[in-house]
Formats: C-alpha cells, sequence, structure tokens
C-alpha cells in the first residue's frame, strides 16, 4: 500500500449493493457525503452535509430516554413521544448512539480509506461480471472529495472493474479533470434550464452545471471509444415536471451538440419521506403523489419530438397505475410501485 493512499481519507453515506438504477448491470454505490446543491426534493437529505449527523428512528425507539440523560452536550430531549436533536448542540460525539439499546439513534456518514473501501468493493466483483456491472459512485457530489474518488476509482479500474460517476454536475472543472480520466461512465443531471428557478429550487444558479456538462462532452467526445455520457433529469411535481424545461433542456443539449447515450427523465417518488422525519426536517413534497405514465407519456414525447437524437431518451421510475377493483365493476386508481424503463430505441 502506497503512503498516498494511507493518508486519504473520505466520508462516506453508505453503500448500496444490488443497484440496477445506477449505470449498466447489477453495481455497487458508494454514496458520498455531502452535497453542493440543496434540492427542496432531495431523495436523499442525509446526503447533503459533508458533515456526520445523528438520525433518530422512531419505529426502533422505546422511549427509555438512556440517550437524553447520557447527551454531554444536552442535544437531546423529548417532545410528543419524539427525541428531538438540537443540531447547534450536537458535537457528534456518538455516545448515545453506541448505547441505544435498540439503535433508535444513528449515526449517518462513516470514514474510509482507499485501500479498505476498494476490499470491500471488490466483493461484490461475481456480480458486477455476470451482469456487466461495476461500481459507480455516487452521493451527494462525489466530485467534492476528489482525491479520494480518484484513487478508489484507480483502484478499481486496475482489477478490471466498470465504474461511473453520479455528478450533480455542481463543482469545479479542476475536480472532473482529475476524476474523468479514470471513469467509464458519466451521469449527469440536468435538473431545471432556467437559473432563476434553478437557485429557487437547489439553491445554486446552473450557470457552472451547464459549463462543466460541457467540459464533460468534449473530454469524452476525445475518448469515446472508452467512456460514454448519461444525462438524468428528475421530474418533479410544481417544479422540474414542465414543457418548457424539458423543451429548454433539449434545446441546450441539441445546440451544444451534446452526444449522450441515454437520458433518464426520471418520476418523482416520495418515498423517502421517512428520511425527513429521521432528521426532523419538514419536507416541502411529503403530501405529493406519483406522476400517472401518461404525464411521463408527455414529458418525454416532448423531448422527443424536438431532439435529433429522440431513440436514446427515456423515463424511469414509479408511477400510479389504474387497476380493476375487483369488489365492483368500476376502476380505481391505486398507486403501485411500477417500473418502466422503455428500452434505448424505442
Amino acid at each position: 500500500m502506497n503512503d498516498k493512499c494511507e493518508n486519504i481519507n473520505g466520508t462516506v453515506l453508505e453503500i448500496q449493493r444490488m443497484s440496477t438504477e445506477d449505470g449498466p448491470g447489477i453495481r455497487t454505490t458508494v454514496f458520498m457525503k455531502g452535497c453542493t446543491l440543496k434540492c427542496s426534493w432531495c431523495h436523499n437529505p442525509e446526503s447533503i452535509s459533508f458533515k456526520q449527523e445523528l438520525q433518530w428512528i422512531k419505529t426502533d425507539c422505546i422511549e427509555c430516554g438512556i440517550c437524553i440523560d447520557l447527551c454531554p452536550s444536552k442535544a437531546l430531549s423529548f417532545k410528543d413521544n419524539d427525541v428531538i436533536i438540537d443540531r447547534e448542540k450536537c458535537k457528534i460525539c456518538n455516545i448515545c448512539s453506541k448505547e441505544c439499546p435498540t439503535g433508535a439513534l444513528e449515526l449517518i456518514g462513516s470514514k474510509w480509506n482507499v485501500e479498505n473501501l476498494v476490499e470491500e468493493l471488490l466483493k461484490d466483483r461475481a456480480y458486477f461480471e455476470k451482469s456487466a456491472g461495476g461500481v459507480t459512485i455516487s452521493g451527494g457530489e462525489p466530485a467534492m472529495q476528489p482525491d479520494f474518488v480518484v484513487e478508489v476509482l484507480k483502484k478499481l479500474k486496475k482489477q478490471g472493474i466498470h465504474v461511473a460517476l453520479d455528478s450533480c454536475g455542481m463543482s469545479s472543472e479542476e475536480s472532473f479533470i482529475k476524476i474523468l480520466p479514470h471513469v467509464d461512465l458519466v451521469l449527469f443531471d440536468i435538473k431545471e434550464i432556467d437559473s432563476v428557478k434553478h437557485k429557487e429550487f437547489t439553491g445554486s444558479s446552473n450557470e457552472q452545471i451547464l459549463s462543466n456538462l460541457k467540459f464533460v462532452d468534449n473530454y469524452i467526445k476525445n475518448h469515446k471509444d472508452s467512456k460514454s455520457l448519461w444525462i438524468r433529469t428528475p421530474i418533479i411535481p410544481d417544479a422540474t415536471a414542465t414543457e418548457n424545461n424539458i423543451l429548454g433542456i433539449t434545446k441546450f443539449l441539441s445546440e451544444n451538440r451534446i452526444e449522450y447515450d441515454r437520458w433518464e427523465l426520471c418520476s418523482f417518488n416520495n418515498l423517502c419521506n421517512d428520511k425527513y422525519v429521521r432528521l426532523n426536517i419538514d419536507w416541502e413534497f411529503k403530501n405529493y403523489h406519483l406522476f400517472d405514465s401518461k404525464t411521463m407519456d408527455r414529458l418525454l414525447a416532448v423531448a422527443k419530438e424536438n431532439s435529433s437524437d429522440s431513440k436514446n431518451i427515456i423515463w424511469t421510475g414509479s408511477v400510479k397505475t389504474e387497476v380493476e377493483d375487483f369488489t365492483s365493476e368500476t376502476k380505481k386508481s391505486e398507486f403501485v410501485d411500477y417500473c418502466k424503463i422503455t428500452s434505448v430505441g424505442d
């Protein structure tokens, strides 16, 4: 092991195995902690902060009060049968989570060194080889920990593992310069084409993101034999789910001759609400429901009709669908975990 790797650590939120949504084949996705955007709809709110955080899992709590008695910073209290975490007082000392008898208090984010993380990821090699899968480094924003990510990618590549970077695009061009030589695939988010709305929804304007996309595209064009680009757009109610937004993104991709192998319109889901509860955050999208397939088909049609590369545009995700109510002769609308992934070329 070289000294450089020994001295580089990264903060990892989670390692998710058997993923089929973060690139081709069966993949293991490493979610890095810390993001440069604060999307109002974020499906991984625990990934936004670069620091380790404490979360409380209500269903596991037996209200014993041990955590409150032990907390040296007096950052924990009970209110309406809930454990409230005062995050300004919390020092992340981890005393409460270590002593919690049921694991209801949990520390989010862990430190890994390069060698140990790579060793952990290589345990899944058999799945990668059989499915033409690999490892995806996601976030948060992984480009904000570039030195750590580069060393992990380099070691995985030496082992013949297909590697992908999943980025929101909001980082320095220098970080992409470091990372791009060591990836096979870039998954790049374009959320909202209007810069003012983008700042409203995410906390930042999109100029740097669009500039980085053009840079990434140009880099991949010069290394087309070994690298590819996927674009992903989250379709969010009362936010990005407008024909004007999809049309605007389509025009940007066309006018700048962005060459992508896949553009996914990712349908909104509300399965992350419990994550907000655990962090004592009131999520503004908690009462929104899934789209129906007609809505997704309509937005897909806008993208396809205005793109010269329509065969590579799809929509993915869960939708609501009409199902038979066998207790009557009528139909009713139910929310079904139904994933439509249109084959590229349809």
